[in-house]
């Protein structure tokens, strides 16, 4: 995992550096007004009876291998926190606004090598298997120059993910309130009904057989 965000960044960007001393709640509420954006998604959840994700849970928990070991599935899925974050036109958008859809959310930053790492994995991801009934969506958490992110997504050939971002950084201190952040990159496995079945700290090979046999299972095909 990589948390250290950009080298001496200016001072209008001491989010970023909050993110690595785990101090930035107060600075991140402050900036996130500018955007419109609610930096309390720690408080407020998606989902209800989450009574039968236990069953999906346990059928994808022995899936849990090899490129994936890492990803803790949940036994008693809850909830999930509601992220605020923006849309690729700019608009604000939360995690709520996909139920009915199963979404893999990732947490990422330029500043993060293994973020950057797996980009290009979770955009072959998302050609393999979204749809309507599944998404990846890649949060970026970059708080300044922010021109970096998209030029590094093109560089790469990343073409399928949708750009979702949040300058403010507010979803990893919601996700880190929560108890579900540690480090970058964090990813979110949360099902149609907004239950989060697991969680994965670090990166991983999100294309690979053993990621795919996984989330297939996730949506039952």
């Amino acid at each position: 995992m990589h948390t250290h965000p950009d080298p001496a960044p200016p001072a209008t960007t001491r989010s970023g550096l909050l993110i690595a001393g785990g101090l930035l709640v107060a600075v991140v509420a402050g900036i996130a007004g500018l955007y419109g954006m609610r930096g309390d998604g720690a408080n407020s959840h998606i989902g209800g009876d989450c009574a039968p994700a236990r069953g999906v849970a346990a059928r994808i928990a022995p899936l849990a291998t090899g490129e994936v070991a890492a990803l803790k599935v949940t036994p008693q899925p809850r909830p999930a926190v509601d992220l605020g974050f923006l849309r690729p036109d700019g608009t604000p958008a939360r995690l709520a606004d996909w139920r009915g859809k199963t979404v893999l959310v990732n947490l990422w930053a330029t500043w993060c090598a293994p973020c950057r790492a797996e980009m290009p994995a979770l955009d072959r991801l998302q050609k393999a298997l979204g749809g309507a009934d599944f998404e990846v969506v890649t949060i970026n958490i970059d708080t300044n120059r922010l021109d970096r992110p998209k030029a590094f997504l093109n560089e790469v050939g990343v073409a399928a993910l949708a750009y979702y971002s949040d300058p403010t950084a507010a979803v990893f201190a919601d996700l880190k309130k929560a108890g579900k952040a540690f480090g970058m990159p964090t990813t979110l496995l949360i099902d149609q009904n907004g239950c989060e079945l697991g969680a994965m700290a670090g990166p991983a090979e999100w294309s690979s057989p053993d990621a795919l046999a996984l989330l297939r299972a996730t949506l039952g095909r």
